[in-house]
């Protein structure tokens, strides 16, 4: 195997460890994520590597972006490892204060980041249902358009809370944002 044009996305098989994807590269070895066993640092001339090479996928065809795309949603999928989502600037070190209409009753506070790190860990575990289903072997296509709609609502409704994240490329979207791609 040329050590030299492995690259962060690369697929890759450990006769050792199962299938895995290169994370990291280092001068002698790679950070590979494999599925069951976790990033495991592995040498560049270690004999039990193996490239997997998807068929009819050529350099041209796949770009970085989708490589990077790919690799996030084994990632997520596969690692527990999620991206780091940053709160928009303004409301860090915020309170939510929850009022109820009678003002005798005491009201809720909670810290912005604290509802934010809910928000996001919603939208990571929508995320990977929507891997599971589309993965699962048992629906039909019929039925997994269908609960890809609902998938698809369920972002719609929670788009209010993009007003929160700092970065526009992890708001949620739903089906007018999926229209326009």
């Amino acid at each position: 195997m040329d050590q030299l044009t492995l690259g962060i996305g690369t697929r890759l098989q450990h006769t050792q460890y199962g299938p895995g994807v290169i994370v990291g590269v280092r001068y002698a070895t790679y950070l590979i994520s494999f599925i069951n066993q976790g990033i495991k640092e592995i040498n560049k001339d270690d004999t039990k590597l193996e490239e997997i090479i998807p068929e009819n996928v050529t350099e041209e065809i796949e770009t970085h972006s989708e490589v990077e795309k790919s690799l996030l949603k084994i990632l997520r999928l596969w690692s527990g490892v999620s991206e780091v989502v940053p709160l928009a600037d303004k409301w860090k070190n915020g309170l939510l204060l929850l009022q109820p209409a009678d003002k005798t009753l005491k009201p809720k506070e909670l810290p912005v980041e604290d509802f934010f790190h809910k928000i996001v860990m919603l939208r990571d575990r929508l995320r990977v249902m929507e891997q599971q289903i589309n993965a699962h072997k048992k629906l039909t296509d019929e039925d997994k358009v269908n609960l890809q709609q609902y998938i698809t609502r369920i972002y719609g409704s929670l788009t209010t809370f993009n007003v929160l994240f700092k970065n526009k490329e992890q708001w949620f979207v739903g089906d007018k944002g999926a229209k326009e791609d």
